[in-house]
């Protein structure tokens, strides 16, 4: 189970050294925007492009390139909600994607690490041993966390109860190395719900 945990909570600065290639990172950033300006569903548009008072579905970009689309955003009771800042402490359930085909991740498609319970009897059924894997949410501390530096961007300014999906270059995830069961200049996406902010 720790090979696994350490699949997600890398440590950013093991991932400063990585270089980032003239033509691999660009062509990362490019093919995720088009994903999720046409093929995504709902369509996206990025939030530079909203219009005052407009109720269209977007995602933001943070860092080099982590492209976040919130699915509760419109919802009326959202402002209430507490936020994530650089110094909460939150938990999350979530299930992380390599995403190098660009294409639609789909109930179908099995994620490379995951604490969803809803997924823990597919896994045993599949012949992971009880107890190598936990399906309880993941506790971070923003203040002194060690999570990928995408997961951590994507994180601050959710709010408690954001079902949010997060589409990383490999730069954001884990770098220019071949890392576990990851090949190097992997993108990533991470979808997370966020259970609780304090």
């Amino acid at each position: 189970m720790k090979r696994l945990l350490a699949i997600l909570l890398l440590t950013p600065w093991l991932l400063a050294g990585c270089e980032q290639d003239d033509e691999i990172l660009p062509d990362q950033q490019k093919r995720i925007v088009s994903f999720l300006t046409s093929s995504h569903s709902p369509r996206l548009v990025s939030e530079a492009e909203l219009e005052e008072n407009s109720q269209l579905p977007f995602y933001t970009v943070a860092g080099d390139a982590v492209y976040r689309y919130i699915e509760s955003y419109y919802n009326p009771d959202r402002v209430n909600w507490p936020v994530v800042t650089e110094e909460s402490k939150v938990t999350i359930t979530f299930r992380a994607y390599l995403f190098a085909n660009y294409s639609t991740i789909t109930e179908k498609t099995i994620p490379f690490f995951t604490n969803d319970p809803l997924l823990e009897k597919a896994f045993y059924d599949i012949g992971l041993t009880p107890g190598e894997w936990s399906f309880t949410p993941l506790a971070v501390d923003m203040a002194s966390t060690d999570i990928i530096k995408g997961l951590y961007l994507a994180l601050v300014g959710c709010r408690q109860g954001d079902q949010v999906e997060a589409y990383m270059t490999y730069n954001m995830a884990y770098g220019d190395k071949n890392f576990s069961i990851i090949p190097r200049e992997s993108p990533v996406a991470i979808f997370f719900t966020v259970n609780s902010v304090e």
